[in-house]
C-alpha cells in the first residue's frame, strides 16, 4: 500500500465536501479524492442553493455542524426567504450564489480541517476483503466474484493503492456519464470534464445493481446582450437571513435577477424539433426528474398552458453569464438559439454555453441502509445523485450523513439515522430505503408529515445538540447556540407571566396579527440587536405553532411506539406465510430495520403490518421464554 488512510472519500461534489468535512472533523484520518481540486463545490446547474424542502435541509446541515450554510453565506449575492406570505412552518431561505465565490469558499472550509488531505486524481477500483478470509500481512486479496465483503482500499488512475477501513462514494452524474446535446453524444459528467468508468465497473463485481437516470440543465446566455426594459426584475430581501446560525447579518450588496417567460411561438418551435429532441428521438431511455423537466417536458406534458414562466440568474458579480432558469433542453444547439431569441428580453441574446442532458449510473437504494452503508460490502458508503437523488442541498445532506456514519463505522460506535420527526435529511433517508426512486428525488415540504415541526427557524434546537453529542459542533458553535437558547428560555418565561388586554400575553401572541414590535414592547426588548430580535422571533413562532405542534407531537409519540419494535437482521419473510407474496418480496428486499419503516413501504398495507407485529411479538415472547 502507497499509504493508509481512515475512510477515503470519492468526489469533491457537495456531498463529497460535507463527508471529507464531518470525517475529518469527528478525528478520522480522511482522503478526498477529486478529479480537479480546483472543481471541488462547483455548481454543475443552477447557481443556487436552498428553496421550498431543501432550504430547510441546508439549515439542518448547519445546524448539525455542516459546511453549506457557511460556504452559501459567504458565497451568496442574493438572498430571499421563500413563502413570506405563508407561515414560518413553509419558509424557505434561497440564496443566489457566484459560483466561482461559492466554491472557494467550500475549498478553503475544507483547506483548513485538520486530518484531511486533499489528492487529485481517479479512483479506478475499490478493494474490499472477501468478509470469510482476514488481511494478511496489513494488505487485502480482492476476488472479483465477491459479492458480500469488507472494504479495504481503493487503487487510483496512476497505480497508487489508498488502503483504509470505510470509502464513501459521491460521484454525481460521472459514473460512466454521457452528455446529450441533440444527436451529438460526449462522455463526461459535465461540460469539460471525463466521465468516472471504473467505479461502475468495480460495483457491479461488488455485487451491486445499477441503474440508469438523466438531468439536465439550461443554455446560459450573455449578460449584456439581454434587453432588461422587457424583463421583470426580482430583487433580494432588504434585510437578507443568513443561512448559517453561526451569522447573524449578510453586509454585502445584492444582485438582481428577472423574470421573463415563454411563449406560443417558443412552445411552436419545440413541438416542430421534438423529433431531435434525446428523449423524445429514443437516444435517452433513462428517466430525468418529474418536480424539474426540460422545456420539451413542460411543453409536451402541459399543453394548455400558453407560457411558462423562467428565471435570469447573474451566475456571479462580475461573470458575464445568466443562468436561464426553467428552459432545461438537449435540443440541438441551433434550435435552442431559435427559442431563446423568442422569449422577451431575450431577442438579441447570445447564448455563451448551449444546455445539453446528462445520463449517469446509480446505484437503486433497495441495496443501501439508513446509514448510507451498503449492504452487500462493509465500510461502503454512498451520497448524492448515486442514490438516485437531485440538487445540491440533498447531496450535501446525504454527505454529511455518510461521512458521520463513516466515522462512527471505524471508531465502532452506533450510526446516526435521524428519524422522520427529527428532520427533513431523516425524511429523504427514510424515503431513499423504503421507497427506492426510479426518477430523480427532490425534497418538498409535503414529503415530510410533520412539517410544523420541522421548520427552517428551529433547525438548531432540534439538531445542534445532536451534533454537539457526535463531537461535530465544537465549541465556538455550542457556546452560541447555548446563549440563544438561554434568551429564548427568557422571554418565554417573562411572558407567560405577562397579559395583553385582558388575556395571557402567550394567548394573544399566537393570533395572526401578532408581532415582535408587540412581544419587545411588552418585555422591554430592543429588537433592532440582532440577537435579541432572533429570540424573539423564535418566541413568536412558537406561541403562533403551540397547538397544532402539542398535536403533531401526539402524532409523533405514537410513531416513535412502532419505530420502538426493532425487526432483527435475521427474520425469514419467506417463512412467513400468512404475509401477501409482495410484502415478502419487499421486506426481504429492503430489510426495514423497525415497524414503522416496514409500514412506509411503498406498496405495504396495514394488514401486513398487523401479520409482522404478531410475528415479532411471538418470537419475543418465545425468545424470552
Amino acid at each position: 500500500m502507497d499509504a493508509r488512510y481512515d475512510i477515503i472519500v470519492i468526489g469533491g461534489g457537495h456531498a463529497g465536501a460535507e463527508a471529507a468535512w464531518a470525517a475529518a472533523k469527528l478525528r478520522a484520518r480522511t482522503a478526498l479524492v477529486t478529479m480537479q481540486v480546483g472543481a471541488i463545490g462547483r455548481m454543475s446547474c443552477n447557481p443556487a442553493i436552498g428553496g421550498l424542502g431543501k432550504g430547510q435541509m441546508v439549515r439542518e446541515v448547519d445546524a448539525l455542524g455542516g459546511l453549506m450554510g457557511l460556504a452559501i453565506d459567504a458565497g451568496g449575492i442574493q438572498f430571499r426567504m421563500l413563502n413570506r406570505s405563508k407561515g414560518p412552518a413553509v419558509w424557505a431561505p434561497r440564496a443566489q450564489a457566484d459560483r466561482q465565490a461559492y466554491a472557494k469558499a467550500v475549498q478553503d472550509l475544507l483547506l483548513g480541517v485538520r486530518g484531511l488531505e486533499i489528492i487529485e486524481g481517479t479512483v479506478e477500483r475499490i478493494l474490499a476483503e472477501d468478509a470469510r478470509r482476514q488481511a494478511v500481512g496489513g494488505t487485502c486479496r480482492q476476488d472479483a466474484g465477491t459479492t458480500t465483503g469488507q472494504v479495504c482500499g481503493v487503487v487510483l488512475g496512476d497505480g497508487r493503492t489508498l488502503a483504509c477501513d470505510a470509502v464513501v462514494i459521491t460521484t454525481g452524474t460521472f459514473l460512466r456519464g454521457l452528455m446529450h446535446c441533440g444527436r451529438a453524444q460526449t462522455e463526461g459528467g459535465r461540460v469539460g470534464e471525463a466521465a468516472a468508468t471504473g467505479i461502475s465497473r468495480c460495483l457491479l463485481e461488488l455485487g451491486l445493481d445499477l441503474g440508469r437516470l438523466k438531468t439536465g440543465t439550461p443554455p446560459r446566455v450573455q449578460r449584456d446582450s439581454l434587453d432588461y426594459d422587457r424583463l421583470e426584475p426580482q430583487p433580494g430581501d432588504a434585510a437578507p437571513v443568513p443561512f448559517s446560525f453561526l451569522n447573524e447579518r449578510i453586509d454585502r450588496p445584492q444582485i438582481q435577477c428577472w423574470i421573463t417567460y415563454t411563449n406560443a411561438q417558443t412552445h411552436e418551435i419545440i413541438r416542430a424539433n421534438l423529433h431531435q429532441a434525446p428523449m423524445y428521438s429514443g437516444q435517452i431511455q433513462s428517466r430525468g426528474p418529474r418536480y424539474c423537466p426540460s422545456i420539451e417536458d413542460k411543453v409536451v406534458r402541459f399543453a394548455d398552458k400558453d407560457r411558462h414562466q423562467l428565471f435570469l440568474e447573474p451566475e456571479g458579480y462580475d461573470n458575464e453569464r445568466i443562468y436561464c432558469n426553467g428552459i432545461s433542453t438537449s435540443l440541438p444547439a441551433v434550435i435552442q438559439e431559435q427559442i431563446v431569441k423568442t422569449i422577451p428580453g431575450l431577442q438579441r441574446a447570445k447564448i455563451l454555453q448551449a444546455g445539453y442532458a446528462v445520463e449517469y449510473d446509480f446505484v437503486p437504494t433497495h441495496q443501501t441502509r439508513a446509514t448510507l452503508e451498503t449492504k452487500r460490502v462493509s465500510g461502503l458508503f454512498l451520497a448524492g445523485q448515486i442514490n438516485g437523488t437531485s440538487g445540491y442541498e440533498e447531496a450535501a445532506a446525504q454527505g454529511l450523513l455518510a461521512g458521520i456514519n463513516a466515522a462512527r463505522y471505524i471508531a465502532a460506535q452506533e450510526p446516526l439515522i435521524l428519524g422522520r420527526d427529527q428532520a427533513y435529511i431523516g425524511v429523504m433517508l427514510d424515503d431513499l430505503v423504503t421507497a427506492p426512486p426510479t426518477e430523480p428525488y427532490r425534497m418538498f415540504t409535503s414529503r415530510a408529515e410533520y412539517r410544523l415541526h420541522l421548520r427552517s427557524d428551529n433547525a438548531d434546537q432540534r439538531l445542534t445538540p445532536i451534533g454537539r453529542q457526535i463531537g461535530l459542533v465544537d465549541d465556538a458553535r455550542w457556546q452560541r447556540f447555548s446563549e440563544k437558547l438561554q434568551r429564548i428560555q427568557a422571554f418565554r418565561a417573562q411572558a407567560i407571566r405577562l397579559s395583553h388586554q385582558g388575556r395571557p400575553l402567550l394567548e394573544q401572541l399566537a393570533r395572526p396579527e401578532s408581532s415582535i414590535a408587540l412581544l419587545a414592547e411588552k418585555l422591554g426588548a430592543d429588537p433592532a440587536e440582532v440577537r435579541v430580535r432572533q429570540a424573539l422571533e423564535q418566541v413568536l413562532i412558537d406561541a403562533k405553532y403551540q397547538g397544532y405542534v402539542a398535536r403533531q407531537q401526539l402524532q409523533i409519540e405514537r410513531l416513535h411506539r412502532l419505530e420502538a419494535l426493532p425487526i432483527p437482521r435475521d427474520v425469514d419473510y419467506w417463512s412467513m406465510t400468512d404475509l401477501r407474496f409482495e410484502a415478502r418480496e419487499k421486506f426481504a428486499a429492503l430489510h426495514p430495520v423497525n415497524l414503522g419503516q416496514a409500514g412506509r413501504i411503498s406498496g405495504i398495507t396495514p394488514a401486513d403490518v398487523t401479520v409482522l407485529w404478531v410475528y415479532l411479538t411471538g418470537r419475543r415472547h418465545s425468545r424470552s421464554k
